[in-house]
């Protein structure tokens, strides 16, 4: 049976703010990775929450780590003073599951901006993935970081090697082999929400691209932007880029 757990938060942006946003990590990241949104958001006057989702950062640990479960942990998390978010920006595994929130609760929130989605991972891009996380976990400093991504700014290096040392190794692998058909290109045809997907270049690597994305496209509430010359994680690759792609996409 899948139950939620209550994930905790980060903020930017007064409490105040007229316009709130829901921060979704990707696989073995923190809420605080997302900190390039927060920032970009309220500096626009937004108010942005951060999640830990459940096994990663602070979050609690859990035996059941499918996309419906991370899906049903990010479903209850609600503005404090409202019943909808009026974006929700969702990176890798998190674009998965708040795809599938999207899809199944169209009251959640009113648009949808999903970073190089895991909608449905091929056996090339899990075994790629795998590798990615087990370099992470077997060294797990900033100079490891820094070594694979020189170009990085240093909070995105210093945050993504304690991300490494909070997330639960056992429950990012279970990630892989709890979701042995990674797909979730269903929820993406029945979304009815304004949905925008940041992609990442596939010169360098992105897992949205190509035949995956021209099916997602069909449906006509997705747009889609590519950031040039940027990975997995654009908004650490090409952050101005990024930013620019988000705030052109949410006017």
């Amino acid at each position: 049976m899948t139950f939620a757990v209550t994930l905790p938060r980060l903020a930017w942006g007064d409490r105040s703010a007229p316009r709130r946003a829901l921060l979704v990590h990707g696989l073995g990241s923190n809420g605080a990775l997302m900190w390039r949104y927060g920032v970009a958001l309220a500096e626009a006057g937004w108010r942005a929450d951060a999640v830990d989702l459940r096994g990663h950062g602070t979050a609690p640990r859990a035996l059941d780590y499918r996309i419906d479960a991370y899906a049903a942990d990010i479903r209850q998390t609600r503005p404090d003073d409202a019943e909808q978010w009026d974006l929700v920006i969702a990176h890798s595994l998190g674009g998965a599951a708040a795809t599938v929130v999207a899809a199944e609760d169209p009251g959640w929130t009113r648009r949808l901006v999903l970073v190089d989605p895991a909608i449905h991972l091929a056996s090339r891009d899990r075994e790629i993935v795998r590798e990615s996380q087990e370099r992470a976990f077997a060294d797990p400093t900033t100079a490891a970081v820094r070594a694979e991504h020189p170009g990085w700014h240093p909070q995105d290096i210093e945050l993504k090697a304690l991300s490494a040392q909070q997330a639960s190794a056992w429950a990012v692998e279970q990630t892989s082999l709890q979701n042995p058909a990674w797909d979730v290109r269903g929820a993406a045809a029945r979304l009815t929400c304004p949905t925008h997907i940041i992609a990442a270049d596939p010169a360098v690597y992105s897992i949205f691209s190509g035949a995956l994305a021209e099916e997602v496209r069909q449906n006509p509430v997705v747009t889609m932007s590519v950031v040039a010359g940027a990975g997995h994680s654009p908004h650490r690759d090409k952050p101005e880029e990024t930013i620019a792609a988000l705030l052109a996409a949410v006017g």
